[in-house]
């Protein structure tokens, strides 16, 4: 749902689908004040948004989706409708998000890891018919290979 006319508006069932969000929480968004412009109404008291609006809505989905707290969403949202001047303190928080994705995708990365490393050693033993080396409950004993960069 992309409009070439400044003038498209569209629904909340419309905006909801196109930014993947129910119309419940698009609802919420515009309480909390996560909106950077008043969405208009028709005379009958219906919300129809500006293709800016859902643009919006598409970066709040994403910023959210990455960890965002709610609260650094809403002051990102406010700094945006404050206009011009307040970018460093824009870029400190999107610079802050950023950091804890990366924190994310590098913890990640390690699960990932020993996920891998444990697939194979059962791989390897389904393949080779046998259990040697898998964990024993009554002992609480295991003879698998240790990873040396993923086990500590």
């Amino acid at each position: 749902m992309v409009g070439t006319d400044e003038g498209t508006t569209f629904s909340i069932g419309e905006v909801a689908a196109s930014v993947e969000m129910s119309v419940h929480a698009l609802r919420f968004y515009e309480r909390e004040g996560l909106l950077v412009g008043p969405i208009e109404r028709t005379t009958g008291g219906r919300r129809r948004y500006t293709q800016v609006d859902v643009d919006w809505l598409q970066i709040c989905t994403r910023l959210r989706e990455s960890g965002m707290p709610l609260a650094e969403l809403k002051r990102f949202a406010a700094l945006v409708r404050q206009g011009p001047g307040n970018e460093p303190e824009r870029l400190a928080l999107l610079d802050a998000q950023r950091h804890r994705v990366d924190q994310q995708i590098h913890a990640l990365e390690q699960a990932r890891k020993v996920i891998e490393w444990k697939t194979d050693v059962y791989r390897r033993h389904v393949h080779d018919g046998n259990a040697a080396g898998l964990w024993d409950p009554t002992s609480g004993r295991t003879t698998e290979p240790r990873s040396p960069d993923t086990i500590r």
